[in-house]
């Protein structure tokens, strides 16, 4: 697919490092499979990835973590 940031840049698979941060609580996970640009590095996540990183982003803010590091695991 056509990268929508740069546009010039065609997306493949690979994995990335996904941070968030919700008030006082920030989670980084890693080696998250996307499709990333090979010209500016945006990466794009399926609806399916998306939705286990945002479970487990209201579990650790659930939790009362004020920083969280995980490695994503399928």
């Amino acid at each position: 697919m056509k990268c929508v940031i740069c546009r010039n840049g065609e997306t493949h698979s690979g994995h990335v490092t996904v941070s968030l941060q919700r008030g006082d609580t920030s989670i980084i996970i890693k080696k998250v499979p996307a499709n990333v640009c090979e010209n500016c590095g945006e990466y794009y996540l399926n609806e399916a990835i998306t939705d286990r990183i945002l479970s487990q982003a209201e579990d650790a803010v659930r939790k009362g973590a004020e920083v969280e590091i995980l490695r994503f695991a399928a």
